[in-house]
């Protein structure tokens, strides 16, 4: 009896590391979600290697990572937090490249006025309540409080200011009539199933750029599946999703 369960552990035990090397788990940005649903389809149909999605705000996942959390790969909305991990021993110093470079919108609610040279010509009047991410936490966030400062609004709109814990919340905020008026990725005009109403881009000189890298973390330093999917977000096929959902490719 002892040699048949020594048999089935062993068997659980092989099961188990076959899964994993068959599967990766990602922990992403959630401005890039969409985007890298789209990815990791691809990526499956070529590799036949299963891709575990946890998206979430930057700041977030990096506390996860440093207290333990199972990824593998990081897709950062930022630079900071991915280097960060590098210089904590955390994750492979030779992995790390920028993905993706973000733009911000103005986004406005139906029946609400969107100037024509967007938010250089928003009356503060005008706005109920304005919605940004968490600067503190969400890379997109501190390039909105970067743009309203350079438009001058910041301390016009600081009593209507909504602050949510990632673009994808600030999003879901504009849906529910919340608030009626939201700076967010760019990324999220090409959504299906989008929030209704219009948006103007914001220029790029208006906030620090919005460089998004990507990093192996320690754990997976040796998970052939995991090298090979940053690889693959660096492939022509990936870089046409990059650019469908309006992300620039930093070569």
């Amino acid at each position: 009896m002892r040699s048949i369960f020594r048999c089935l552990s062993l068997l659980i035990l092989l099961s188990s590391v076959a899964a994993q090397a068959n599967s990766i788990q990602v922990a992403v940005a959630s401005n890039f979600l969409v985007p890298l649903k789209e990815i990791a389809a691809a990526f499956q149909s070529a590799h036949q290697i299963e891709v575990r999605i946890s998206p979430g705000a930057t700041g977030r996942h990096y506390a996860q990572i440093v207290n333990g959390a199972p990824f593998d790969v990081f897709l950062a909305a930022d630079q900071a937090r991915p280097q960060r991990l590098v210089d904590e021993g955390l994750a492979v110093a030779e992995s790390l490249y920028t993905y993706a470079q973000g733009r911000l919108v103005l986004w406005v609610s139906p029946g609400e006025l969107l100037p024509e040279d967007g938010l250089a010509g928003l009356d503060p009047a005008a706005v109920r309540r304005f919605g940004i991410a968490n600067p503190r936490t969400a890379p997109y966030g501190k390039a909105a409080q970067q743009a309203l400062a350079f438009a001058g609004l910041e301390q016009a709109l600081v009593d209507r200011l909504v602050y949510a814990e990632n673009v994808t919340q600030v999003l879901q905020y504009l849906a529910t009539g919340n608030i009626t008026h939201a700076l967010v990725a760019a990324s999220h005009t090409f959504m299906e199933g989008k929030p209704a109403g219009e948006w103007r881009l914001i220029p790029a000189n208006w906030h620090d750029p919005i460089r998004q890298d990507a990093v192996l973390l320690k754990r997976a330093s040796d998970n052939d599946a995991a090298l090979e999917f940053l690889a693959f977000i660096k492939e022509d096929q990936a870089k046409e999703i990059l650019a469908r959902y309006g992300y620039g490719v930093v070569e």
